[in-house]
């Protein structure tokens, strides 16, 4: 769960370093074998992220985030991570 709360101080860093924004969307569930939370700010960041206890010490998890660069281009990146790391694909387009 540690990995968890630090992607999301990652992934809230990385809006509010952009610009000021408000929160147009969140929503957040935490239990004690799974979770799933996501936000959405007015400056076009949004996030979703999941995951699942697969058994007593391992969690997978899954999600997403997107944000549009200062140069106005959409970058979306989709992600899992389990026992071996972080696999993160990301798109960009204009």
């Amino acid at each position: 769960m540690k990995f968890t709360f630090v992607l999301l101080a990652c992934l809230f860093a990385v809006a509010f370093a952009n610009e000021e924004a408000d929160v147009v969307k969140e929503f957040r569930e935490v239990n004690k074998e799974d979770f799933k939370y996501g936000y959405e700010l007015t400056n076009k960041i949004r996030a979703f992220q999941e995951g699942h206890l697969e058994d007593e010490k391992t969690w997978i998890v899954k999600g997403e985030y997107e944000f549009v660069t200062k140069d106005g281009k959409h970058v979306k990146v989709t992600y899992t991570a389990d026992d071996y790391g972080y696999h993160p694909k990301v798109e960009h387009s204009e």
